[in-house]
């Protein structure tokens, strides 16, 4: 099922480059990068562990694993960063080849929502999202 992300206004969001603008950056840049290549080489357990808790406890149907639900769903490759957009502990990852949202907690940057795609100038449609 697909439910809208609503992402934040541009005027609103902080649009940082990688070269090193800002630390912040970096980090949710890495976290997206991670949770696909876990997903290229099919740890998917590995994958859902990059998940905020609230997405990886959705994501899957009654009985069926997190893993299991990520195999199913057969999100796009990722690839290279293209942009980060950091705002307060919120994040919009581009990639070449998806959008991911994520969000920092105490232990780093989780994956709120992946497979995301804009619906016009409206919210994004994601494949993945808590």
């Amino acid at each position: 099922m697909r439910i809208p992300l609503v992402a934040p206004a541009s005027g609103v969001a902080l649009v940082l480059a990688l070269a090193g603008c800002a630390p912040d950056a970096a980090a949710p840049a890495r976290a997206a990068e991670r949770f696909h290549a876990e997903l290229a080489a099919d740890r998917g357990d590995a994958a859902c562990a990059l998940l905020a808790p609230k997405t990886a406890d959705r994501l899957p149907d009654p009985g069926q694993s997190c893993a299991d639900a990520l195999r199913e769903l057969k999100l796009g490759p990722g690839g290279a960063v293209t942009e980060v957009r950091v705002w307060g502990d919120n994040a919009q990852v581009r990639l070449a080849g998806d959008t991911l949202f994520l969000h920092r907690f105490g232990d780093g940057w989780r994956v709120r929502a992946a497979g995301c795609e804009p619906v016009r100038d409206l919210p994004y449609d994601c494949e993945v999202e808590d």
